[in-house]
């Protein structure tokens, strides 16, 4: 199980990261009304937890650059839960990433904040996940990281190694990938802590 000691951690980083990110001048926006073109979904995500709301990057904006909430390993005999969160971020034109806002839909209770990955050109276009299948009795993590494809490149998440990764999702036929759905497992208690367990993303012209 996860220790009180841990959880005050990740306490102390994600308010360190509000303060960062406050300081920095960016605004979460939340838009669950934009209209988009398609989704892109994965073939080997985890199957516990439910679906939290869409949330969608502003009118006009792109994902092209993410982080990852993750958790490193705990050690043996105790719960890991490996990928926690996904957050997008998204601008209006491409390379210049100093105006941007971050969004984000469900997120799990472990783990700390990556720094932000850009493209090296253009938005965010397809994504590959690692998962972990389940285990039995043993400890299951569900996903552990994710890959993005870019209009040109791509960016590799700085997330966990178990599992193995699965198929590319489709590409957007869109500008670029342009918010997100996740699915998370809530605290199981004494029970087996998984966290995120799949994502969809959606893309807009």
């Amino acid at each position: 199980m996860h220790h009180s000691i841990s959880m005050m951690f990740s306490l102390l980083v994600i308010s360190g990261l509000q303060v960062s990110v406050e300081s920095a001048g960016i605004r979460f926006e939340r838009s669950i009304s934009r209209h988009y073109r398609s989704e892109l979904t994965v073939k080997n995500g985890g199957g516990w937890g439910s679906w939290g709301h869409r949330e969608m990057c502003p009118a006009g904006t792109y994902a092209a650059g993410f982080s990852l909430r993750v958790e490193d390993p705990v050690g043996p005999r105790e719960d890991d839960t490996a990928l926690n969160g996904i957050r997008l971020h998204c601008i209006y034109t491409p390379s210049l990433y100093h105006h941007y806002s971050s969004v984000q839909s469900d997120v799990g209770s472990w783990g700390r904040w990556t720094e932000i990955r850009w493209c090296p050109s253009g938005f965010l276009k397809a994504f590959q996940l690692r998962v972990e299948p389940s285990q039995g009795n043993d400890d299951d993590t569900a996903a552990n990281n994710i890959i993005f494809q870019c209009s040109q490149g791509t960016l590799h998440g700085d997330g966990t190694n178990w599992g193995h990764w699965g198929t590319w999702s489709q590409t957007c036929e869109g500008k670029g990938i342009c918010g997100l759905k996740t699915r998370i497992e809530v605290p199981q208690g004494r029970g087996d802590d998984t966290s995120l367990n799949d994502v969809i993303m959606y893309c807009c012209d």
